[in-house]
């Protein structure tokens, strides 16, 4: 082999050993807090929910708190609350980590606080969140669908764009599939990854989707231990269900979140949802009604088609006056409300159904009647607004551009919500 062949020949081989020998981003858990996520256990006025995670050398942890003052004196009267802690066993996966959570309590309607998370001389840095107000005032919050393919690399930047578009929002709804493979903590260090700090400022209202499920050897659906661990819930859904199914009262809103996987594969579970679902619509005081799960009971895909879904649950939408319906799945945007009935005629009543796609995994519309407004091969984030009677829904293309909007007015909870197309396309 002459000089120059060698040279080349060497020159490969260290291309082939770098490519060969490239490892995915290092998401093991450390001594330091990671993985700082917000949700709700209970009142939203009153009290906020963080969950965080470290690895096994930390003992016991703790989580800080004092309304936002301004003053870098961060750790004066401050309280302190010990966290409750939960072991994930990693085994051959991943390696086996600590999630630790604790709910703030007795805070004040409206008011912003600062808190850190920790053990010893192990600290998050302070974040900040917003307690909702006791009183009916405006306020918006986001909804993404699927993220579920390429979470770090090309789903990063819709959750952080939303967010800098709306950096006020009070909650985020993400309508399944977070990640592409059950229990992969790689997937989900990527999805915590993403969102970053957002994920301890804002909080999430996340619904599973069949990706966060696999049925063991006993052909059981299982849901991917990551959830109910990462995300502390209410736990007030249907027995079984408790960390899937389950609603949250931000103001004069209430968001359901089904667990729509279970509700398409296993009867029993679409009963007792659909029981439990009746007797939190039936007990409802809010004026908004907004519910989110999963699989679209009216899908955009041919080869789709939720009937047994559809034909349970739509009945209940239409007899409670549901707002919107929030999912995702079919890797499309598609808004519709004058839905199909029989061969003829169109009724205007009953929800907005939205399917949407923030992940970078593209499916192709079918054209379906059902749909007043659809667009593929591109990622989305939606913002909702609500201000008293009105409420105002914008969906968003991640260059920023507004690609679809509409308006709801509403004078009663009892009452179906007046639509008004805002669509930018419909006023060129």
């Amino acid at each position: 082999m002459n000089i120059l062949n060698k040279s080349i020949y060497v020159a490969a081989l260290l291309v082939f050993t770098a490519f060969t020998n490239t490892r995915a981003q290092d998401f093991n858990p450390k001594p330091f807090p990671d993985r700082v996520i917000l949700t709700w256990k209970d009142n939203t006025a009153t009290s906020q929910t963080v969950t965080w995670r470290t690895d096994t050398t930390i003992v016991s942890s703790k989580a800080q708190i004092k309304a936002e003052d301004s003053s870098p004196a961060l750790e004066d009267a401050i309280a302190t609350y010990d966290a409750d802690s939960r072991l994930l066993s990693g085994g051959k996966n991943y390696a086996t980590a600590k999630y630790h959570n604790v709910t703030f309590n007795n805070l004040k309607p409206g008011t912003v606080y600062a808190y850190r998370v920790g053990a010893g001389d192990h600290w998050s840095e302070w974040f900040q969140f917003t307690t909702a107000s006791d009183q009916d005032k405006p306020f918006s919050f986001i909804y993404l669908g699927d993220a579920q393919n390429d979470i770090r690399s090309k789903w990063s930047r819709v959750i952080r764009r939303a967010f800098s578009h709306e950096p006020d929002a009070r909650f985020i709804i993400h309508t399944g599939d977070l990640i592409n493979r059950s229990n992969n903590d790689q997937e989900w260090g990527e999805w915590h990854y993403g969102g970053g700090f957002i994920n301890g400022m804002v909080p999430s209202m996340p619904s599973p989707g069949n990706h966060e499920y696999v049925r063991d050897e006993k052909r059981k659906l299982i849901l991917d231990p990551h959830w109910g661990v990462q995300y502390t819930l209410p736990g007030h859904g249907p027995a079984g269900l408790e960390e899937s199914v389950y609603y949250i009262d931000y103001q004069n809103v209430r968001v359901i979140s089904l667990d729509s996987q279970m509700i398409i594969l296993d009867e029993a579970s679409a009963k007792v949802q659909y029981e439990w679902l009746e007797k939190v619509l039936k007990e409802n005081t809010k004026l908004w009604t907004v519910i989110t799960f999963h699989h679209p009971i009216f899908s955009t895909a041919k080869s789709r088609d939720n009937k047994e879904f559809r034909e349970r649950f739509k009945p209940l939408f239409d007899k409670y006056h549901i707002d919107l319906v929030l999912q995702g799945h079919d890797h499309t945007y598609s808004r519709g409300q004058n839905l199909p009935r029989g061969l003829s005629g169109r009724e205007a009543s009953g929800p907005v159904y939205l399917v949407s796609v923030a992940g970078p995994k593209m499916y192709k519309v079918d054209g379906a009647k059902w749909m007043n407004v659809s667009l593929e091969n591109t990622q989305l984030f939606q913002v909702i607004h609500i201000d008293g009677g009105k409420l105002k829904f914008e969906a968003y293309k991640t260059s920023g551009e507004l690609f679809d909007a509409f308006s709801l007015k509403k004078s009663g909870r009892d009452n179906a919500a007046e639509f008004t197309d805002m669509n930018p396309a419909a006023k060129q």
